[in-house]
């Protein structure tokens, strides 16, 4: 049975291009060496090749080489941004508060809830989605160390005023986090036109491999704390030996990605009018969140149970929400923020589309959601 993949916010299929890169780090007539072995010609041409790597994602995203420091993935970088940040700073700065929200990742959520001594805030998003710009400027206070936003909703694709909210974090003296798995390829922005001071960034959202991301440190700003040691590695913020092929893998579907941005975003934005004019036609079914980037979409069909459509569609692969969830029965965290009954929440599913999509994997989800949609609300 032909299937087809709409599931790319939880992770997508690495490009072919990226595969031919990373394997050029892994034979041994390749660059295999350990980037930190300082006497041979194998570990030179490893590092160089890290280095190249290190350049290519900064230009990506409008940093320098210097502020870009090697983790395992974003939900990394989210924790060794705030774990880091606190336990750097909170001494010299005296501050003791982080501001969140309800509808972050998992990662940035439960890691703050397991910081000591630390006064943790979370706003809750307004239906829509977004920042309440209102609440936000109530609870700055000279207080606050960390404000930690992201800028896409992995789950509703919403997009956050991340510039305001610099602005305001700033205005009094608080350092600004942002988890951007999100982002790249999917906006145009840089670190600058954010106003961040923290960044955290995956490869495997945007067509490279698992198990490699980085964080963005502004130089000169903020300081970050070691949370892994054994080796004072990436200038003391990050130990660990450098798995050279996966970086230069992440650096290519970056590069890939910023170069193809223009002309992937307009073909996204018109397969989502589709899914939406499609949706549209069925009646009784709420998108929900403002729209943001142009490769999620949830959406909450009524009275329709998201788990029920899901099986009704099994040559479709899409999602009731974020794959770090997956393993509960429970709805979306994000969507209860937003306002969204229980009921409402396990009858929500996202669509995510990535480089890979075709028009004809688009023609399939769409007749698939005619076709289930119908029958499920005949059959209820």
């Amino acid at each position: 049975m032909r299937t087809a993949y709409f599931d790319n916010a939880s992770t997508t299929p690495v490009d072919k291009r990226v595969i031919d890169k990373m394997q050029l780090c892994l034979s041994p007539d390749g660059t295999f060496g350990n980037p930190a072995s300082t006497t041979h010609s194998f570990g030179w041409m490893a590092s160089e090749e890290v280095e190249w790597a290190r350049e290519t994602v900064a230009d990506c995203i409008g940093a320098g080489p210097r502020e870009i420091i090697w983790t395992s993935g974003a939900t990394e970088s989210d924790n060794l941004a705030i774990r880091g940040s606190v336990q750097a700073m909170r001494a010299s700065t005296g501050r003791t508060k982080i501001i969140t929200m309800e509808s972050e990742h998992k990662a940035v959520i439960d890691t703050c809830s397991h910081l000591d001594d630390v006064d943790v805030v979370v706003l809750k998003p307004k239906s829509c989605g977004l920042v309440c710009m209102d609440a936000l400027a109530k609870a700055l206070d000279e207080n606050t160390l960390l404000v930690s936003v992201m800028l896409v909703n992995n789950e509703t694709g919403v997009v956050q005023p991340i510039q305001t909210i610099a602005r305001l974090a700033h205005d009094i003296g608080a350092f600004v986090h942002s988890d951007l798995a999100q982002a790249v390829g999917k906006l145009q922005w840089t670190v600058d036109q954010l106003g961040i001071d923290l960044g955290s960034l995956s490869a495997h959202k945007v067509h490279g491999p698992k198990g490699i991301g980085a964080l963005y440190v502004r130089g000169g700003r903020c300081q970050v704390a070691e949370q892994q040691h054994g080796g004072r590695h990436e200038r003391g913020m990050r130990s660990g030996t450098l798995p050279a092929h996966q970086i230069v893998g992440m650096a290519e579907a970056y590069r890939l990605s910023k170069t193809e941005a223009y002309c992937e975003i307009q073909r996204l934005d018109r397969i989502r009018d589709q899914i939406e004019e499609t949706l549209g036609d069925l009646g009784g079914v709420q998108i929900n969140g403002k729209r943001g980037v142009p490769h999620i979409l949830n959406f909450t069909v009524d009275g329709v149970d998201g788990e029920r459509l899901m099986a009704a569609m099994p040559q479709i692969a899409v999602s009731t929400g974020s794959a770090c969830n997956a393993a509960t029965i429970e709805p979306s965290h994000v969507l209860q923020a937003m306002g969204l009954s229980r009921q409402q929440g396990l009858s929500s599913i996202r669509v995510s589309t990535g480089r890979m999509t075709t028009e004809d994997d688009v023609t399939m989800l769409l007749d698939s959601l005619r076709y289930a949609i119908s029958q499920l609300r005949s059959s209820a």
